[in-house]
């Protein structure tokens, strides 16, 4: 399975930025995609999830209010519409997939329970 993410770029704070990811590949199953971030010198963090098969989403506190992850079926794709965008938010954009299924409600928001993880796409939010 491959990942393409896209949309990144500079805006200013206050502006608003959509993240894409594609995903591909042969005869996978997607049970979950999710959008983590990772600004210099800190961890890779979690920002928001969607249960593919519900559309079932979950957002990391400080996204909450901000942030809307919403997924395509039809074209493998999942979207993060980022608004208000803040200083803070400042950091590499990282899509991934958990393919197969179940544990979406325990697991979404841990880094190590999704397979595949795309190459990343910059966000910087100047003010």
């Amino acid at each position: 399975v491959q990942l393409q993410a896209s949309g990144g770029g500079l805006v200013q704070v206050g502006d608003s930025l959509r993240l894409s990811c594609v995903a591909s590949g042969r005869s996978f199953s997607t049970d979950a995609m999710g959008w983590f971030r990772q600004a210099p010198g800190k961890e890779r963090e979690f920002v928001a999830a969607c249960r593919w098969s519900t559309g079932t989403t979950d957002y990391a506190d400080s996204v909450k209010g901000r942030f809307t992850i919403s997924r395509d079926i039809a074209r493998n794709t999942v979207y993060l519409q980022m608004n208000s965008l803040q200083l803070e938010d400042t950091a590499v954009y990282y899509c991934a997939i958990h393919v197969g299924g179940g544990s979406y409600y325990s697991y979404y928001y841990r880094k190590n329970w999704y397979h595949y993880w795309g190459q990343g796409t910059e966000v910087t939010v100047s003010s």
